[in-house]
């Protein structure tokens, strides 16, 4: 499973930190059982513990904590609200997460990170102007991180790359701690990498690990820019590190695709095995994977029926963009290639300059025989970045080149 598309919530303390005020709320709940505060801010650190450790087993607990501070204290509980519809974000239930922001709207339109959960609810489900709009209030709230860092993202996906960046550079003038200061300057390595310029993503990577050196995006951001450069050995050291100690999905994914394209079938397979185990307990712990599971199916040709019926079931939930790719890459795998050129046309819809996107719609205009669309579009995915996939990216220069000749 591949993630679609980055997280937009930062880390609010780092990882010992966190582990701390978890064992310090605990501990005043023992004492004070009816401090719906505490059970609300308890909730809110499980989640984030969940993302930290990459044990999704903390969401149930997360849930747990946070309706218990919504039952002892219902009437503007807002903390809580806005608690769960982070957790409804996190396992991908976005139309929940939509429901706790609307709530928590009602009950306190002051509140900016109600609009986080709003906004971030909205994209998902790609209803993109109210989501702008929601987003655009949270800035006018508050001009910090956490809303600087959603409207880059928003200006990323409008194809806006320059107004991302400059916003991304807003945000680290507002980041004051070390995990702070790591994430910001992580998403500015995310968008140079993104728009094909390795050597600003790897300083980028660099100057997060040195605010934090137990960052551990940031070393899989160089792992990544190891492998566009094609030291395909160092970039396998980096992610086999990296999955022993925080094996989230799309580390694994990387690392899987490492190994196919080196020809080490049988280390790809065990992590194949991983992800199939990881997505079994994604699941049980209440999170959606269909999404990530539709992509990974498409990329690698596995389970393609059920791939398909994952992005279809997804579509018929959300039309975001990223579903729209998905849908579009899965009907290109069944050999459905005029459905998978109309929602290849949704995913673009935005402007967005996504060099897998324009990948995905060039090989499905050149299944069509539309050669000159497909040329088109395979140069510009290639001009974003020419290294936008481990998997992909020679069969989109080999496939540009056929074509052109």
């Amino acid at each position: 499973m591949r993630a679609a598309a980055p997280a937009l919530t930062r880390p609010i303390v780092d990882g010992g930190s966190l582990a701390q005020l978890i064992a310090d709320l605990q501990a005043r709940l023992q004492a004070v059982p009816d401090d719906w505060e505490s059970y609300a801010s308890l909730g809110l650190a499980y989640v984030q513990q969940a993302r930290i450790t990459a044990d999704s087993s903390y969401y149930p607990r997360a849930e747990a904590a946070l309706e218990r501070s919504l039952s002892l204290h219902a009437s503007d509980n807002v903390s809580a609200m806005i608690g769960l519809g982070t957790l409804a974000l996190a396992r991908h239930e976005f139309d929940d997460a939509l429901a706790w922001g609307e709530r928590a709207r009602d009950t306190n339109a002051t509140v900016p990170p109600v609009y986080g959960v709003l906004g971030d609810a909205l994209l998902e489900l790609g209803r993109y102007p109210e989501a702008f709009e929601a987003l655009q209030q949270m800035v006018d709230l508050r001009p910090d991180l956490s809303s600087y860092a959603r409207a880059s993202y928003a200006r990323e996906l409008q194809g806006d790359v320059g107004g991302a960046l400059a916003i991304m550079r807003q945000a680290f003038q507002t980041a004051a701690s070390r995990v702070d200061i790591a994430w910001t300057l992580h998403q500015l390595g995310d968008l140079y990498f993104n728009s094909g310029r390795l050597d600003l993503a790897e300083q980028e990577y660099r100057r997060a690990i040195a605010a934090d050196e137990t960052f551990v995006p940031a070393k899989a951001g160089l792992a990544k820019v190891l492998a566009a450069r094609g030291h395909m050995d160092a970039a396998i050291d980096s992610y086999a590190e990296i999955v022993q100690t925080y094996p989230l999905p799309e580390y694994v994914i990387a690392l899987a695709d490492l190994y196919t394209v080196t020809g080490r079938t049988s280390e790809a397979e065990d992590q194949f095995a991983l992800l199939e185990a990881e997505e079994t307990l994604l699941r049980a712990n209440g999170v959606n994977v269909d999404l990530e599971f539709a992509l990974f199916s498409a990329d690698h040709r596995i389970d393609l029926e059920a791939g398909l019926a994952a992005a279809e079931g997804e579509w018929a939930r959300r039309k975001s963009v990223h579903v729209a790719d998905a849908l579009a890459w899965q009907l290109f795998a069944h050999g459905r290639f005029r459905e998978a050129l109309r929602m290849s046309e949704e995913a673009l819809r935005l402007g967005t300059e996504s060099a897998l996107f324009l990948f995905h719609r060039g090989m499905i205009e050149r299944a069509l025989g539309n050669d000159d669309a497909a040329r088109r579009d395979l140069a510009r995915a290639i001009d974003i970045n020419p290294h936008f996939s481990v998997l992909w990216a020679k069969d989109a220069a080999d496939t540009l080149s056929g074509l052109r000749s």
